[in-house]
């Protein structure tokens, strides 16, 4: 008898939804608050502040596409090796890589997120 495919149960998928919406809301909030305003960026100029400093590693890390290699390299292995702690982490990068400008590595990891559902999972309970 083939293995179930991959599908979290219900109380693990409410834990995915949410940690997903949390990592979308803050990937929103960087974007839209912190970085594309300009007012925001004047007033960092020259400071030294929790926010400031935030900003200037989100901006680095977007410029190294490190939302996107997140993203990418955790659903692989999502898809090699199905389980529900590694689909929310690679969901949370793939949700905070489409909002922060790294759309093509993002929107790969998406697909391979959902070919991972058609994956046979381990840790089924037949």
């Amino acid at each position: 008898m083939p293995k179930p495919s991959f599908l979290p149960g219900a109380r693990a998928a409410n834990i995915v939804i949410a940690l997903g919406a949390f990592a979308l809301g803050w990937a929103i909030y960087m974007r839209y608050a912190l970085v594309e305003q300009s007012g925001v960026g004047l007033a960092c100029i020259g400071m030294d502040t929790a926010t400031c400093n935030t900003r200037a590693i989100v901006i680095e890390m977007f410029g190294y596409s490190a939302f996107g290699i997140a993203a990418i390299i955790t659903a692989a292995l999502q898809f090699f090796r199905p389980s529900v702690p590694m689909f929310t982490i690679a969901l949370m990068a793939t949700g905070i890589g489409l909002v922060m400008y790294n759309n093509n590595l993002s929107a790969l990891a998406a697909g391979l997120l959902l070919i991972s559902f058609a994956r046979p999972w381990r840790g089924a309970r037949a």
